[in-house]
Order: C-alpha cells, then sequence, then structure tokens
C-alpha cells in the first residue's frame, strides 16, 4: 500500500466549498486506482513547543488545517494516475480557483509500515 498525503490550510468560510471539492476529486481518483481518501478537518490540533500542523502551514486567523490522505495499492499506480487525473475532462469543472491556498500545503508519498483496523469491513 501506498499513501499521499497532505497538511493544508482551508479559510472557515470555505469549509463547505473545500468538501465539495474533495468529493468530486475522490470520483475521479478512485477512477484512476485510489483506494481510500480520507479528509480530516481540524477538530483538535493544539499548539507544539518547536513545530506543529499551524506553523507548518502557516496558519492564518480563521483557517483550519486540513490533515488528508489518499491510499493507493503500490507507489506505481499513485504515480501513474496523477498525469492522467489532472489530464481527465472533469478536472475543468473546478475552475482556476480552489478554497484553500495550495503554496502552502504539505504534500508527500509514503511507502505503509503498519496497517491496523480494529472493523475488518473498513477499507483501507
Amino acid at each position: 500500500m501506498y499513501i499521499s498525503g497532505f497538511v493544508i490550510p482551508v479559510p472557515e468560510a470555505n469549509k463547505a466549498a473545500y468538501e465539495d471539492v474533495a468529493v468530486r476529486f475522490w470520483e475521479i481518483a478512485k477512477d484512476y486506482g485510489a483506494l481510500s481518501q480520507i479528509e480530516g478537518w481540524e477538530a483538535d490540533v493544539p499548539d507544539g513547543k518547536q513545530t506543529d500542523f499551524r506553523r507548518a502551514v502557516n496558519l492564518q486567523p480563521g483557517e483550519k488545517v486540513v490533515f488528508s490522505w489518499m491510499t493507493w495499492p503500490d507507489k506505481a499506480t499513485a504515480d501513474e494516475s496523477h498525469e492522467k487525473m489532472f489530464a481527465d475532462e472533469r478536472m475543468k469543472s473546478f475552475g482556476s480557483e480552489m478554497p484553500f491556498d495550495g503554496k502552502r500545503m504539505i504534500i508527500g508519498g509514503f511507502e505503509a509500515l503498519v496497517v491496523r483496523t480494529a472493523d475488518p469491513s473498513v477499507a483501507l
């Protein structure tokens, strides 16, 4: 399993717009091999002593942290899908304005090290 994830600041007023983008993007990603998507909206993000999510994305007043990840069968599938997803005709419906500041997004890809679930019906 491969995980592509990001942390991003989103204005609180754009929560519904962000959710709409995430839901519509999932429809594209799953068609190119994504296995699951999780979008986490800040609920309890404490300040750290040296670093934290807020400082990592230069969070501004009125913004919330989003922690998101998508799982893939493997890195090759994730890599191969990237250009295809952004070339997909459905991406045009997003327009040029996103409900967040992409310049402050932190992005990364990870090989799964430990994957566990208490509920075997939960697809990871």
